[in-house]
């Protein structure tokens, strides 16, 4: 089978691109033909004011990346096209060109942007669903909810209309894939063909393998941004004092502040490690005694706990999203409430307490994700749906 790939790539690497090298790496090892077409959204970096308004048509409308993947079609005729991230660079422009030369169209939603401007259903640093299920998502723009820019979240705005006047959701896309059960609900919720949204979660490959010991530290992975709950990790670290190292991997927005906040609050048991590389994240994590990720928002998949799953690392997260679906309370981890540091610092001092039990739950983690995380279940899975759509197509 050949299949072409289609990604525009994020200006700050995140689990989402890691996700489509994956998958084109699981691909090819299976013997099939992937072709790639790749933009990067480093190309937005210092546009003038005509630059700006140019981005914002080609979010609704990019006839480069149309013409582009038109020519890549025609050259080399593929069975399949899979879109990941589609903005703003690709567009839903794209879809039209795939219609035109009879190849059919997969897309999978790694975030809620057909919904929502700001793509995660968060505003002042709580949930939001004003926008779910409008046509026009004009209280989006109405509070700037992407990049706290109105204009540029009407241009978000724009091409969700448009294209939801157009039935582009409708009719251009053959099978969209939904990373959990809760997100295809909202999707469905919002408009989305429910006959046309299957779910196939993300996986983790290699195999890190199952951790030995205890563990000498906690450990949260993930973008330092409003969304994953940075504020709320560090006010609770605040309430457990010295008694649990904690380590912080990754980068974002928020990196300077978290830095200020750890000095601040005199947290000499923080410890910040910035962007890493995955190789080092697993060894991070096969190290930690248990993750923690204290999201305020939608999480759509947190790759970070497939691969603690896969570590036997067990969990504590936000019960919200597909975390709450993902993480069995009391099974493979623990839940707390999101925004209460206190209901966190709570549950990370009695996990430390309890190396013994907190074994036991990294172990069910680990059956969690021989189950459903690894490679070969997504493998099966991924073409069952290929195989759908080109069925549709014949």
């Amino acid at each position: 089978m050949k299949i072409l790939l289609a990604h525009a790539a994020y200006q700050r690497r995140g689990g989402e691109d890691a996700v489509v090298e994956a998958e084109a790496r699981l691909l090819e090892a299976h013997g099939h033909s992937v072709v790639r077409y790749r933009r990067h959204n480093d190309e937005l970096r210092g546009r003038g004011p005509m630059g700006t308004i140019a981005a914002g048509i080609q979010t609704v409308w990019s006839g480069r990346s149309a013409h582009e993947i038109a020519a890549l079609a025609a050259r080399e005729r593929p069975d399949v096209v899979h879109f990941h991230n589609i903005f703003p660079l690709i567009s839903p422009a794209a879809y039209y060109a795939c219609a035109d030369a009879g190849v059919p169209v997969v897309q999978t939603l790694h975030n809620y942007r057909l919904l929502c401007p700001g793509a995660n259903f968060l505003r002042d640093g709580r949930v939001c669903e004003e926008c779910l299920g409008r046509s026009v998502p004009w209280p989006g723009v109405a509070h700037g909810c992407y990049r706290e820019s109105r204009a540029a979240t009407a241009a978000v705005a724009t091409m969700i209309a448009v294209h939801h006047g157009m039935n582009t959701w409708r009719e251009k896309v053959a099978v969209y894939i939904a990373l959990s059960e809760f997100a295809r609900g909202k999707f469905i919720e919002g408009g989305l063909p429910a006959e046309r949204i299957v779910v196939k979660p993300n996986f983790v490959d290699p195999d890190p393998g199952l951790k030995c010991g205890a563990g000498e530290y906690a450990l949260y992975v993930g973008r330092l941004s409003e969304e994953k709950g940075l504020r709320v990790l560090l006010e609770a670290w605040s309430h457990v004092g010295e008694r649990i190292p904690l380590r912080i991997a990754g980068d974002g927005p928020l990196k300077e502040e978290v830095a200020a906040e750890i000095k601040t609050r005199k947290l000499s048991s923080v410890e910040l490690q910035g962007q890493l590389p995955p190789s080092e994240i697993v060894s991070l994590m096969l190290g930690a005694r248990f993750l923690v990720l204290p999201s305020v928002c939608y999480e759509n998949f947190p790759l970070a706990v497939a691969e603690a799953f896969a570590c036997g690392l067990p969990v504590i997260a936000s019960r919200l999203g597909s975390m709450a679906e993902m993480i069995t309370d009391g099974d493979t981890g623990m839940h707390v409430t999101p925004g209460d540091a206190a209901g966190l610092a709570t549950k990370a001092d009695w996990a430390w307490r309890n190396p013994g039990r907190l074994q036991q739950l990294g172990k069910a983690g680990r059956q969690e994700y021989v189950s459903k995380y690894g490679p070969e279940q997504n493998y099966k899975r991924l073409m069952g749906i290929f195989e759908r759509v080109m069925e549709g197509k014949r």
